[in-house]
């Protein structure tokens, strides 16, 4: 059933009528390709706007309002100096007025988003899954690159980030039942609502009561609420996974920089590591891998 799906979504649905081969793509392999071409390309224009929310967010300034500008000059980016990658390898790194060096970080987000959304494209696609899986995944992945970037450097997760995930979540679920496997846009909603519902009172309870007992906080807000919004995308399933994951990495890793502390002769007490670039890091691994470490996990409890 997936297969057909995928055949309608990509054109391959009735032989040589087909639009794909009247321009020579007469194999499986060259429309695949085709198309994460131009996922490669989405990806990376949608890296650029990443880029932008990662800048100006933190700084409550506006995305959309403000056209891009050079930080040194203040010049306005033409559009043509504006094309994602492209720009950036004519121009070698520098405003095209004042000559300022732009961090190659960005050229890098570009091309990881790209690399990113040709992968969720390419997975989704060749283990079968709906075609419908694409759209809560592309959001999520896109959630997850921004809560990395912020959260590491600012210790913050903006809820202008994590509100509209979590309601395009559920209309992804009320739109694309398939997502969830589900048949009616009611049994897609009720799934999307229990993972954001059940997630959020779960942690928000887990948050208060382990801040009366530890006296400070044991799980942010932030963190909470980038929770539900996975949960909105994945469903229950996926949340659970993402929690647990996430918080064994973030653990992992503060006990390896911990013991760095104390051997550098300084105390383990001063440090603080965010744990949305973990939980994130976790919705990643969930995209690309997590149905499968679940069966593996439970094929391993049953033997």
């Amino acid at each position: 059933m997936e297969t057909e799906l995928w055949n309608q979504f990509l054109g391959m649905t009735s032989g040589k009528s087909d639009w794909w081969t009247r321009i020579g793509l007469y194999e499986g392999f060259w429309v695949w390709g085709f198309w994460l071409f131009w996922a490669v390309m989405i990806g990376a224009c949608m890296g650029s706007f990443l880029n932008v929310c990662v800048l100006r967010i933190p700084r409550h300034e506006s995305i959309a309002g403000a056209p891009s500008h050079c930080f040194g000059c203040g010049n306005p980016i033409r559009w043509y100096d504006n094309i994602p990658v492209w720009s950036y390898c004519i121009l070698r790194g520098k405003c095209r007025k004042c000559g300022m060096h732009i961090p190659p970080r960005y050229l890098v987000m570009e091309i990881l988003t790209g690399l990113l959304y040709a992968g969720i494209m390419a997975k989704t696609g060749w283990s079968e899954q709906s075609p419908a899986v694409m759209l809560p995944y592309v959001i999520l992945a896109s959630l997850a690159v921004i809560t990395i970037q912020i959260d590491w450097k600012r210790r913050i997760i903006p809820d202008v980030t994590t509100y509209p995930c979590m309601a395009a979540g559920l209309l992804c679920a009320a739109l694309l039942p398939g997502e969830f496997a589900r048949e009616t846009w009611q049994q897609g909603l009720f799934f999307s609502g229990l993972g954001l519902a059940g997630t959020g009172i779960g942690l928000s309870l887990f948050a208060v009561i382990g801040r009366k007992i530890a006296g400070q906080d044991v799980f942010g807000w932030g963190d909470v609420k980038f929770m539900m919004a996975a949960g909105a995308l994945t469903g229950p399933a996926g949340a659970v996974f993402i929690l647990l994951a996430g918080s064994l990495g973030g653990t992992l890793f503060g006990i390896w920089a911990g013991l760095g502390r104390v051997r550098r002769g300084r105390s383990w007490r001063g440090i603080r590591i965010p744990l949305g670039p973990f939980l994130a890091g976790a919705a990643l691994l969930w995209i690309f891998a997590g149905e499968i470490l679940v069966k593996e996990y439970f094929k391993l409890l049953t033997r």
